[in-house]
C-alpha cells in the first residue's frame, strides 16, 4: 500500500471528533449548542424584528411574516455554506439561505440589523437555555448528597485539618459540606439567569442609528421596537446601554459560575479520592468494570478522577472570557469572536459532563462503616486525652500529676506508632495506670462523644436549606446520570 492509500475501513473516523459530544456531555447540553439551534433561534429572531417593525408601521405583510415563520427549522446548511463561501460572513449567508426559501420575505429579513442583532441575542438565549439545564444537574447534585447525609448523619469518622488527624465529625456532616459548595452555586445562577437580558435592536455600535432612520426620526417608536421584540424572544428587558455587542462582562460573569460550579465538584471529588485511598469511601464500581490493565486488584476511583479533569479544563476556560472583555476596544473587536465559539459551548458542555459524573458517584456512594471506626479508634485516644484528664480530675485526682502521666503515655504511645509501626495502645496504657482507675474510659471514649452538634447541623442543612431547593425545583430531582464511559 502506497502513502498516498491510507489504510482506512468503511466508517472508519478519520477526523478529531470532540470528546465532550462524543464521550461526555448530554445530549441536551449538546443540541442547546448545535448549528440547528443556534440558526433556527437566528431565524426566529429575525420573525420577532420582522413582526415588531411590522406593528409599528412598516411595509411588512402578513403574507411575508407567515412566509418566514414556515421555514424556522428547515434550514439547508449546504446552500448556507456555499453563499459562505462566497460572500465570506456568515450572517448574510444565513440571510440567503432564508431568502432562498421565503423569496416574498427575502427583501425584509434583517431589515435595519446588524449581525450581532442575531449573534447576540442568540447567545444569550443560548445562555438562558443551557444555564437553566446547569441549575438542573446542580439541584440533582445536591438532593443526592441530601439524602446520602441523612443516611450517615451520626456516623463518625476522622476530621481532618491540615490534611491531619483532627476532631471527629460524621460522614454526612462532610456530606454537607460538598453540597453546601453546590447550594452557594446554585444561587450565583440564580442570580445570573434573572440579571440576563436581550441585547435587543441596537445597530452596529448601539447608537440604533439605522432603526431611527427606518422610522423617520421618531424615538418612541424605536423605543417600542425594542421594547416589542425583547418581549417576543422571552426577555422583559434589554441591555441599558451596547456598543455593537451586549458587554462582553456578561460571558465572563457565566463563566465565573461555571469555574465556580467546577470548583464545588473537584473539591468534593478529590475528597472522595482521598477517602477512597483510605478505603473509608468508594465511587460505584460495576460489576465488569476494569480498575486496570494490569493490577487487576484494583478500584480506582476513575470517575472522581474524570470528575476533577474535566473540572480544571472549565476553570481554565475561565481566563478567556476576562481576556476577550478586557480587550474589546472602544465599541466591539471582532477577536472575540473565534475563541467565544469554543469557550462558550465548551464550558458548558464540560460543566455538564461533571455534574454527570457527579451526580452519578453521589447517588452511588458506599461506605464502608468498619474502616472508618477503626482509623478513628486508631487516633482517637489522642483526641481524648483531655476528657480523660477532666474525668480523672472531677474523681478526685491531681490535675497536673495527671497531665504529666497521660504526657508520657502519649509519647510512648506515639513512638510505638511512628517508630516501631504498631497500634496506638495508649488506651490500653491508661488502664493499666491506677492513676485512672476511677475513670471509665470506655464510656469516656465513646465516638459520639466528640462530633459535637454534627448529626443535629445534618437535620438542620436539610430542613432549612435543601429542602426549599427541593420544595422549589421539583421536576430537577433525580433524573438522568447515566454515565457513557
Amino acid at each position: 500500500m502506497t502513502a498516498e492509500q491510507p489504510n482506512t475501513m468503511p466508517n472508519q473516523p478519520t477526523e478529531y471528533e470532540n470528546p465532550l459530544t462524543a464521550r461526555y456531555a448530554s445530549k441536551q447540553m449538546s443540541e442547546i449548542w448545535s448549528p440547528q439551534r443556534k440558526f433556527s433561534t437566528w431565524r426566529r429572531l429575525w420573525i420577532a424584528l420582522a413582526e415588531a417593525e411590522s406593528e409599528l408601521g412598516l411595509p411588512i405583510t402578513p403574507e411575508q411574516i407567515a412566509e418566514l415563520k414556515a421555514h424556522v427549522d428547515d434550514i439547508d446548511f449546504d446552500a448556507a455554506g456555499r453563499h459562505e463561501r462566497r460572500l465570506r460572513h456568515d450572517v448574510m449567508a444565513h440571510v440567503h439561505a432564508y431568502g432562498d426559501v421565503c423569496p416574498k420575505a427575502a427583501g425584509i429579513i434583517h431589515l435595519g440589523a446588524t449581525s450581532c442583532f442575531v449573534g447576540d441575542n442568540t447567545d444569550v438565549i443560548l445562555l438562558r437555555d443551557a444555564l437553566t439545564y446547569i441549575r438542573r444537574r446542580v439541584v440533582a447534585v445536591i438532593d443526592c448528597l441530601a439524602r446520602f447525609a441523612a443516611e450517615y448523619r451520626d456516623l463518625p469518622c476522622l476530621g481532618f485539618t491540615h490534611m491531619q488527624p483532627a476532631q471527629p465529625t460524621t460522614v454526612g456532616k462532610r456530606a454537607c459540606l460538598w453540597a453546601y459548595d453546590l447550594v452557594l452555586d446554585l444561587a450565583e445562577i440564580e442570580h445570573r439567569l434573572q440579571s440576563l437580558k436581550a441585547r435587543g435592536p441596537k445597530g452596529t455600535t448601539g447608537t440604533q442609528a439605522s432603526f431611527l432612520s427606518l422610522f423617520d426620526g421618531d424615538h418612541e417608536k424605536v423605543r417600542k421596537l425594542e421594547e416589542l421584540v425583547c418581549r417576543k424572544i422571552g426577555f422583559d428587558e434589554s441591555y441599558a446601554v451596547t456598543g455593537q455587542t451586549y458587554p462582553r462582562k456578561i460571558d465572563s460573569q457565566v463563566l465565573g459560575v461555571l469555574s465556580g460550579v467546577a470548583q464545588s465538584a473537584h473539591k468534593a471529588a478529590t475528597d472522595l479520592r482521598l477517602l477512597a485511598h483510605r478505603k473509608e469511601m468508594e465511587e460505584p464500581f460495576e460489576k465488569e468494570q476494569i480498575g486496570s490493565s494490569a493490577m487487576a486488584y484494583k478500584r480506582n476511583p476513575m470517575r472522581s478522577e474524570r470528575i476533577c479533569s474535566l473540572a480544571r479544563f472549565v476553570m481554565s476556560l475561565e481566563s478567556s472570557p476576562a481576556a476577550t472583555l478586557s480587550t474589546q476596544w472602544m465599541e466591539r473587536t471582532l477577536d472575540d469572536s473565534a475563541n467565544r465559539r469554543l469557550v462558550l459551548p465548551q464550558s458548558f458542555l464540560a460543566t455538564d459532563a461533571v455534574l454527570i459524573l457527579y451526580q452519578n458517584v453521589a447517588d452511588g456512594l458506599v461506605v464502608y462503616p468498619k474502616v472508618i471506626a477503626a482509623h478513628l479508634s486508631a487516633e482517637l485516644p489522642f483526641m481524648a486525652t483531655e476528657n480523660i484528664l477532666m474525668a480523672a480530675v472531677a474523681a478526685g485526682g491531681d490535675r497536673q500529676e495527671l497531665h504529666e502521666r497521660i504526657r508520657r503515655h502519649s509519647q510512648a504511645a506515639a513512638a510505638v506508632v511512628k517508630q516501631e509501626g504498631g497500634q496506638n495502645d495508649l488506651l490500653e496504657r491508661l488502664h493499666k495506670d491506677v492513676a485512672f482507675d476511677a475513670v471509665d474510659l470506655d464510656a469516656v471514649m465513646a465516638p459520639a462523644k466528640f462530633i459535637g452538634r454534627a448529626p443535629e447541623q445534618v437535620d438542620e442543612f436539610i430542613a432549612e436549606v435543601v429542602d426549599p431547593i427541593r420544595q422549589k425545583y421539583p421536576d430537577d430531582l433525580g433524573g438522568d446520570a447515566e454515565v457513557n464511559v
